[in-house]
């Protein structure tokens, strides 16, 4: 399986890291070494200092398919969960400087915390609530209504260039308050009231 991820979903996450305002979507990868499950912990790794939580809505594809139209993105995917997209901040930056990829800062080992997934009709996924607490407070609070680009819009653009497959999991981007993390944090992170997962940072 693939993890593909969507970058500058958010105007107001935009605006927080002083970026460019996309006219398509951001895409980049992180391999399956990435994922981490189960609530397992995330190990701080000695190549960054400056290691940035980014909750985000995931999607699992539930069929093959390329060239997808939008109108049948739907039908591409069953299931929603939620996960961290942790982001070596310091190492992206210097790639970003000269104009590199940045690959290292998003697709470390474990940098993907994921949660178990859930039917989508459980949920409005116009207007989805989700959110991401740093001990015991508030950090992030999005709503998918605020997405630049919808979940149907994501799969159809992304399907042009990667054929999806069963069990491919998108990030759909993360929301405004975006901020480090340390050793002995715990993060848990919320579908409306549920909490779907949890990280204790290592």
């Amino acid at each position: 399986m693939k993890i593909i991820a969507i970058g500058r979903n958010y105007t107001a996450h935009i605006e927080e890291l002083q970026n460019e305002k996309p006219s398509e979507p951001v895409i980049f990868m992180k391999p399956d070494t990435a994922l981490l499950r189960n609530n397992d912990p995330f190990y701080y790794p000695d190549f960054s200092k400056d290691i940035h939580y980014e909750v985000e809505v995931l999607i699992k594809i539930c069929k093959e398919g390329k060239y997808i139209e939008e109108q049948y993105a739907h039908k591409y995917y069953q299931e929603v969960g939620i996960g961290i997209d942790f982001t070596a901040r310091d190492l992206q930056s210097r790639c970003k400087e000269k104009g590199l990829p940045w690959e290292v800062a998003k697709g470390f080992n474990g940098s993907a915390p994921i949660s178990s997934f859930q039917p989508k009709e459980n949920f409005d996924l116009k207007s989805l609530n989700f959110s991401l607490n740093k001990n015991g407070e508030p950090v992030q609070i999005g709503n998918t209504s605020l997405m630049l680009y919808n979940f149907d819009q994501i799969i159809a653009y992304v399907s042009q260039f990667f054929t999806l497959k069963t069990g491919d999991i998108i990030f759909s981007g993360t929301p405004a308050g975006v901020g480090p993390i340390v050793v002995g944090d715990k993060l848990e992170a919320y579908i409306e009231e549920e909490k779907l997962l949890e990280v204790e940072i290592r």
